[in-house]
Parts: C-alpha cells; structure tokens; sequence
C-alpha cells in the first residue's frame, strides 16, 4: 500500500468545509478539502508510516548520495540530549533521544552498502547491529575497530563553519574519536557538509505522497482561524487568532514549530513603501486586512505558510477590487520566482532573476525563500532574506536540486485606491516542490481571500 494511501485511509467520514482562498490542485475538489477534524492518523499509528519512509530513504537515496559526494563512511555520532541535528531523520521512531552515545556508520564498499549501529541499545531493522554491549570505553574501542576494519578512504564527519544542520558532532565527541581511530586514518576525515544538505534537502516519492495532506491542515486551520467562527469584529484581538490557531493545532495533534503570527493593516494606519514589513497587533475591527504565518511539523516533515484574510464592512459582501489587484500582483510575484528556478542555479541567481521580473514589471517586492522539509528552515539554496535582497554568501551559493521542497516566501506592496491610495502589503507563503522541470504547490495556494463577513 502506498504512503498517501496508508495515511487517507486513516481520513474519518468528516463533512467536506469550504477552503476559501483556494486555487483547486491535486490535493483540492473543487477549493474544497477535508475539514481538519480527525484528518490525520493517531499518533501510535504515524512511526509506521515514518519508518517505511525512513527504510526508503536509507536502502535508495543514502546510497546515492553517498556515491555523489564521494564518501566511504558517514559516521553520525550523538550523546543523549546533545543530538546531532540530523540524528532524528536518521533513526527509526519513536525515539525521544540519542540513549547515552549511539553512533550511526554508513559505509560505502566492498560488501555493498552497509547501515551500522555500534551503541548499546542498538535499533534493529533498518540497522544492522557492529556491537552491543559493555561500556563506554568499550564501545569507543569497537568504532575503531570497526573503521580500521572497513579502511575507507574519505569518512565524512558532521563538522562545518558555515551550515548549522551540518555542525552536529560535538566537540566531546570528536576529540574521544580521534582518540581511537587507527594510525594516519585522521588525514582520512573531512567535512561532511555536502551530504549532509543533500540529505536534508532531498524529498523522495514516498514523503512526497503525504506531504500535501499535511501542508493542507495547515492551510485548513488558516481558513477556520480567518473566518466568522473564529473572529467577532471589535471584540477579537489578533492575539486571539493567534492562540487560537496554536491550541486548534494542539487538538488535533499537530506539532508548531514556531508561535503562530497573526497581525492587521487599517486605513489611516500608514504603511511605508520602503518598510520590510507592515503590520501591527490589537482588536480586530471591520475593513481590516489580516495576515497569518503558521507551520506544523508532522511525520518529520515541516510547513510554513502565510495567507491574508479580510474582515469585510457592513454591506459588504466581497473584498474590495483594490486588494483583488493586490493579491493577483503578489500571485504574479510567485509565478516569475518559481519560473526562475532552474536545476544548477544557485540561489543568488534565482533570487537576481526574480528581482529584474518585479523591475521590469514595476512591482514593488521582497523575495526571501528557503528550503523546507526536515526543519521548517531547511538547508539548501537560500533565495533571498527579508533584510538582505541581495547575495547571500554560502547558503545562497548552494545550486538547485530536484525533488528539493521550498517555502516560497516574500511580499509585494501595492496602492490601496478603497484606501485613499495607502499601500497594503500582501504577505505570502506556501510550500511547494521543485521536481527538476516545474516548481508545484503541493497543497495548493492562496489566490482568493479569506472572508470573514
């Protein structure tokens, strides 16, 4: 059974709700997607699901990037409570902590391709146990072994200046495996930051066939926190929508990874056309345009999306043909990014690309898009930063890949004429996925407002 299928299965006979601000992908029927209630397996029944994906990641991909960056032996070594920051996208769930030291080795060689534990409390399946038992000197002792036994010619350890997600081995740790590796194997140990960002970057089929239901929570949660359910004009605060958005996650067992934001722009409330960003905090009240940034974190894979809403007047029944413009702008923003992106651009070329598209058309933005998949703000190609839309030095250098998943992040500016031609800024994000030809919004995008009437 495949992945998605393993996970709809577990979708319970909820009413279909309207998603407002909806274009209609894949993940979509008709702008409409299954209300949040129950839309996701129990949390006994997701490490499944997970260790299916993780299998298939270490029998397939490892291997391949491995012989893409060169590599003999990764060794990814981690104490109880000191991780390694990849540690958990590596070891099968649940798992809450490292148990004293585990050390992970895979080795590239003779005997194939080989997924190694030497720790005391070893993990079974997909791992093949090198030592179990005795001490902590005792185990060092066999890691030696174990390398001089392999004799591999680069061994890729988790060390880095400039990539935190590749700055794992600590510095305990590195001094105690130096200690036991064989004579002239030090020359032998190098950075491996180029694996690790390829691993942590890549999306497989396999995630691939869940992470839309999981972004399309998110965005499901969005539509109920921006609505009349939610919002009573002059009595609601942003704040409010806030926490609601937070403990409506927490009810339905979806982790943040971050306090969800959610703030307003009003007429007579002067936005600056030179300012990063607009917006402020209190009661909501009618003519207000609203913004929201969430993200979730669900079978180790992230989300991060931000939508705007609308609280409309009395007597009005729609938004107000100014912000219509405005959001059509913001959606033509993302359309020239993501047709910029191109396998082998690094991300400042992506990024320059996109800024002469706005020039050229007269539009006022920022671009500032990440990668996304593993942590919300994932490694690989930075696109951009909200204080910086020029090169990013190291991150932004790092080229495209396929099947690599992205927040695509920014805003636009545009003269409100309902506002006596005040400028509003349209804040948007959603996750999609690069696939080597196209960019796709996996769950969809905002195209039209949130109403709350």
């Amino acid at each position: 059974m495949k992945f998605g299928k393993i996970l709809i299965a577990c979708l319970l006979a909820v009413p279909l709700v309207p998603l407002h601000a909806q274009s209609a992908p894949q993940a979509f029927s008709q702008g409409r997607v299954v209300g949040a209630d129950n839309a996701l397996m129990p949390w006994r029944e997701r490490p499944a699901v997970e260790n299916r994906i993780l299998t298939e990641r270490l029998e397939n991909l490892l291997p391949a990037l491995m012989e893409e960056t060169g590599f003999d032996m990764w060794l990814v070594l981690a104490r109880e409570y000191a991780e390694d920051p990849v540690y958990f996208s590596l070891v099968p769930q649940p798992a809450h902590a490292a148990r004293r030291t585990t050390m992970l080795v895979f080795v590239r060689g003779e005997e194939g391709f080989e997924r190694l534990t030497v720790s005391r409390y070893p993990f079974g399946a997909p791992y093949t146990s090198a030592w179990s038992g005795g001490d902590l000197d005792e185990q060092w002792t066999a890691l030696g072994k174990l390398i001089r036994q392999k004799n591999p010619r680069r061994i890729g350890i988790n060390v880095s200046k400039e990539w935190p997600v590749a700055d794992g081995l600590t510095h305990g740790l590195h001094r105690r495996l130096l200690s036991v590796l064989p004579d002239s194997f030090e020359d032998r140990l190098e950075s491996a930051e180029p694996l690790v960002i390829r691993w942590v970057e890549t999306r497989t089929p396999a995630e691939m066939e869940v992470y839309p239901h999981i972004v399309a929570l998110a965005r499901q949660v969005i539509a109920e926190a921006f609505s009349s359910r939610v919002i009573t004009p002059g009595v609601t605060t942003t704040e409010d929508v806030s926490w609601y958005i937070r403990e409506r996650f927490g009810e339905l067992q979806l982790p943040i990874w971050f306090q969800p934001d959610v703030d307003l722009q009003r007429h007579g409330q002067a936005c600056e056309k030179d300012a990063p960003a607009c917006g402020s905090e209190g009661v909501i009240q009618r003519g207000d345009v609203l913004h929201t940034d969430v993200g979730i974190c669900v079978l180790k894979l992230c989300t991060d999306t931000q939508e705007m809403g609308y609280v409309t007047r009395l007597g009005e029944t729609s938004v107000p043909q100014g912000l219509l413009d405005a959001l059509s702008i913001g959606n033509q923003w993302q359309d020239d990014l993501t047709n910029s992106f191109k396998t082998g651009l690094t991300g400042n070329q992506v990024l320059a690309a996109n800024l002469e598209a706005s020039q050229r058309r007269g539009v006022v933005a920022a671009t500032y898009t990440h990668p996304i998949g593993f942590f919300g703000h994932s490694s690989g190609p930075t696109i951009g930063m909200w204080d910086n839309q020029g090169d990013t030095p190291v991150r932004g250098d790092w080229p495209v890949a396929a099947m690599t998943a992205y927040a695509i992040e920014g805003n636009i500016k545009a003269t409100l004429p309902e506002w006596d031609d005040q400028w509003v800024q349209i804040k948007l994000e959603q996750t999609a996925l690069f696939d080597g030809e196209r960019v796709i919004y996996i769950a969809g995008r905002q195209t039209l407002w949130h109403l709350v009437q």
